[in-house]
């Protein structure tokens, strides 16, 4: 076996088509065998199966993938939210010639379903008129084991961002317990991680030459079984707790250093490791945070590193954590190891992640021809995520933020892949021209974040070296690349469209790389901002934002006063509306108390806020699980940090967020009380909240009070949010997308 295929950066379309490029575009990709029919088809080259009502837009992951196969002269149907109670429902275009292809959705079949709280959700927004129960509970492992049983002999092949996020054995919050790779408890053939286009067009192709998808052992951003690391491959054992070094100080990226092979009995500082190496057999090497190793018997082709098995880290939170940290070194496409996990008898193969698009393949992606509405069997039934997006566009992928609570990074990437603007004013114009209610305002020009569009290391050979896990955290780094240029570009075009009146952001902004170029503020501000701009400073206290990963509250104080300034200068009256998490890792009483007095100061009051929610994968989940910080130095006798994880501590740190909310004063009055800050209740200016004999009338008391000098100024025009002193009332962020 050697390095995996895509190494040599094939360009995205190089194949030759299949011959069912004969049939040309189909109008929608066929949900039923009398589409099929139509188009002349007798059979799917390969069927999609997804938890998501089918839209033909490039937000929507299946129609991605469909119109990328398409693209290659397969024929692609789709069965979107099958009734899993129904095996008929998986049979409905009969039997594909390749595989069946399987995914939860656009979001996360558990996340989709259940609150932070643990919660039934009322609603799905991926459904026709919003209607819940259309997907059932872990969507991939159901859809698979119903698609084995319709046709058992069709190779499954699964991915979509569950897929991605449960590659390796992972913490599910919802069971509070470590699961086994969802490879294998679906039962699958294969998964495919992350934006997987390469992986996609590899994996068919070769499917349609008369390979089996066993022998496909080779390509990037798949996770396959083996029995045993092959001949020929050296492993790193990295089965223990070891002390990499801190993950932020990698002072020179083209530092090569050799390790000392060294026992794994030991750490970096010689004292004695708990645990024992399940494998005696496995050569031990310390995993150090540089470049690959130089060694003859270490070449970085043939070379991968063995993480504890999952029944180690079921049974250990602490290697759990470990496991964790060295898989978010292996982040990096261009230096990253493949990785190994033992399940029981079998091993977990995870290949290193796919080469990033080019920005002419992004444009072909972008530039399919899709309907950008949805499948004509919804007849007018509105589809809550589709009505959001219909009117925005994308233009970046990734996000090498690296902010420890988001998965973004682990899905995406950390290599931002942004379109060329022709790509974008094209779709544009598209929606101007083709998508029906479009009135003039494209609601969002962004992606992950809205201003990283175009933003890369200067240096292909740094990027290529490089293991941070952040671009800007601890900050930013001066490798980065922060002119903003062609997003300002991009934003100026899009406004001289003609039929284009208002071009809105609404993708969430990174202050500390706006900052860095005022010029792109001033035009942010003064063209683009319809009244207030959301950002996310997460909290305001060092100790949380550093578990975070997030820059300190000096970098909102600096934006907030370029943006004051640029909306004065612009004769606007505008405001900012900031995201806060409760409830994060690391989150102690104090450092609430401490946000909710900022909030207060500053006069905000948010109505909608987020409580923290561990999802597969991210290195918040591993602190959460583990009460370690997989960002410094770990070993058992370390001190473990405090998890707010009993749902009455997350409703009080949620409590002091609405610190205006009457309904959460009781439980905020006895944990001051607790905690000797009684001089915080009370009537005074700066109490946080009355005390209980000093209750307020019950119009004051409502969460949602608005004085009617905030109500006409609303009404007027400018939003219940200012910051202007006097103002009573900000209103709360709108939910994060």
């Amino acid at each position: 076996m050697n390095q995996p295929s895509s190494q040599t950066n094939k360009h995205l379309f190089s194949n030759y088509p299949y011959w069912a490029e004969c049939f040309g575009t189909a109008p929608f990709l066929p949900m039923s065998r009398e589409e099929m029919d139509q188009l002349g088809w007798d059979s799917c080259d390969v069927i999609l199966v997804t938890g998501d009502a089918y839209v033909d837009h490039p937000s929507f992951g299946m129609a991605v993938m469909g119109r990328m196969l398409e693209s290659q002269g397969f024929r692609v149907g789709i069965i979107a939210q099958p009734d899993w109670n129904n095996p008929e429902d998986f049979t409905r275009l009969g039997k594909p010639n390749f595989y069946f292809g399987i995914t939860a959705g656009n979001m996360d079949s558990m996340i989709n379903r259940y609150t932070a709280d643990l919660k039934v959700r009322s609603d799905d927004a991926y459904t026709p008129h919003g209607e819940p129960g259309k997907r059932p509970d872990r969507a991939v492992i159901v859809y698979s084991q119903k698609c084995r049983e319709a046709y058992k002999d069709v190779p499954i092949v699964i991915g979509g961002i569950e897929a991605s996020l449960r590659r390796i054995a992972q913490y599910d919050y919802w069971t509070d317990q470590v699961r086994r790779s969802v490879l294998i408890d679906s039962g699958a053939d294969i998964l495919l991680y992350g934006n997987a286009e390469r992986a996609i067009v590899d994996l068919t192709h070769a499917l349609a030459q008369g390979r089996e998808v066993k022998d496909l052992t080779d390509l990037r951003g798949t996770t396959i079984v083996r029995e045993a690391t092959p001949e020929g491959w050296a492993e790193v054992d990295s089965t223990r707790i070891d002390w990499p070094g801190r993950i932020d100080e990698i002072p020179n990226p083209y530092e090569m250093k050799d390790t000392e092979t060294m026992s794994c009995s030991t750490n970096g500082d010689g004292e004695e490791q708990e645990g024992s190496a399940e494998d005696s057999d496995v050569m031990p090497v310390k995993i150090v945070p540089m470049p690959l190793h130089r060694k003859a018997d270490l070449d970085p082709e043939t070379t991968v590193i063995r993480l504890p098995s999952f029944e180690k880290v079921r049974n250990d939170s602490a290697l759990y954590a470990h496991a964790s940290r060295v898989l978010h070194q292996e982040s990096n496409p261009y230096n990253a190891r493949p990785l190994v996990q033992k399940h029981g008898t079998r091993e977990i193969w995870v290949n290193p992640p796919p080469i990033p698009l080019e920005t002419d393949e992004m444009d072909s992606v972008f530039g399919f021809q899709y309907q950008r509405v949805p499948h004509p069997s919804y007849g007018d039934a509105k589809i809550p995520a589709y009505e959001m997006i219909r009117f925005s566009v994308n233009i970046m992928r990734g996000c090498f933020g690296g902010c420890t609570f988001c998965s973004i990074t682990e899905h995406e990437g950390r290599i931002i892949q942004s379109r060329s603007q022709e790509s974008v004013i094209n779709e544009i114009e598209e929606i101007r021209d083709k998508v029906p209610g479009f009135t003039g305002t494209i609601s969002d020009l962004g992606g992950p974040t809205a201003n990283m569009y175009h933003l890369n290391c200067k240096s292909p050979e740094i990027l290529k070296n490089c293991r941070r896990l952040s671009c800007v955290f601890p900050g930013i780094c001066k490798n980065l690349k922060t002119d903003h240029s062609a997003t300002t570009q991009l934003y100026r075009a899009a406004r001289a469209l003609p039929g284009i009146k208002r071009v809105a952001i609404a993708s969430g902004l990174r202050y500390d790389l706006a900052v860095k170029d005022p010029e792109y503020v001033r035009e942010l501000v003064t063209h683009h901002v319809g009244g207030y701009l959301k950002i996310a400073p997460e909290h305001t206290e060092m100790n949380v934002l550093n578990k975070m990963m997030k820059p300190g509250m000096g970098t909102y104080d600096a934006f907030k006063r370029m943006f004051d300034k640029f909306s004065k200068e612009a004769g606007k009256e505008q405001y900012l509306i900031p995201y806060f998490i409760a409830a994060h890792p690391g989150t102690e009483t104090k450092d609430m108390m401490n946000l909710a007095l900022w909030l207060k100061r500053n006069k905000f009051r948010v109505d909608q806020v987020q409580t923290f929610y561990p999802s597969p994968m991210a290195l918040a989940t591993a602190m959460y699980h583990s009460e370690r910080d997989p960002l410094h130095r770990m070993s058992y006798k370390s001190k473990k940090m405090h998890i707010p994880r009993k749902l009455e501590e997350r409703r009080l740190q949620k409590a002091f967020l609405r610190y205006h909310d009457s309904r959460g004063w009781p439980a905020l009055r006895e944990e001051l009380k607790r905690i000797g800050r009684t001089d915080l209740i009370g009537s005074g200016p700066n109490a946080l909240i009355p005390a209980e004999d000093e209750v307020p009338s019950k119009r004051h008391q409502r969460p949602g009070f608005k004085p009617k000098a905030a109500a006409a100024k609303r009404k007027g025009g400018a939003p219940a949010s200012s910051a202007k002193p006097g103002t009573a009332k900000k209103a709360g962020p709108r939910k994060r997308r």
